[in-house]
């Protein structure tokens, strides 16, 4: 375990600009499909190489998506593993169950 002073000081600012970076690398591989479809638009002439370009540029989008829903998975699945976080058996608790039945 880190102790709070060995965090870097900017972590909370780092974090940040990883989450704005996802929307902004989203907008960014849509603008550059476009980009190339344009550029295949004026290379062959056909119109409908532009939509090539705007399909490529989605794809890259969604894989921007999943890369960081990967990296987040990943580290939720670190704190599933930490005991700090794990659920306590009924078992091992004092847990009157006599009292449950009243309830109802």
């Amino acid at each position: 375990m880190q102790k709070k002073e060995d965090d870097p000081k900017l972590k909370k600012i780092v974090d940040a600009a990883d989450s704005l970076s996802l929307g902004i690398s989203m907008v960014v591989a849509v603008l550059i499909g476009v980009g190339i479809g344009i550029g295949l638009q004026k290379l062959t002439g056909a119109w409908w190489t532009l939509w090539i370009g705007v399909f490529i540029g989605i794809g890259a989008a969604i894989l921007n998506i999943y890369k960081a829903y990967a990296k987040q998975k990943k580290s939720l699945d670190e704190l599933a593993n930490d005991p700090r976080y794990t659920y306590k058996n009924r078992q091992n608790s004092n847990y009157d169950d006599e009292d449950e039945d009243d309830k109802y």
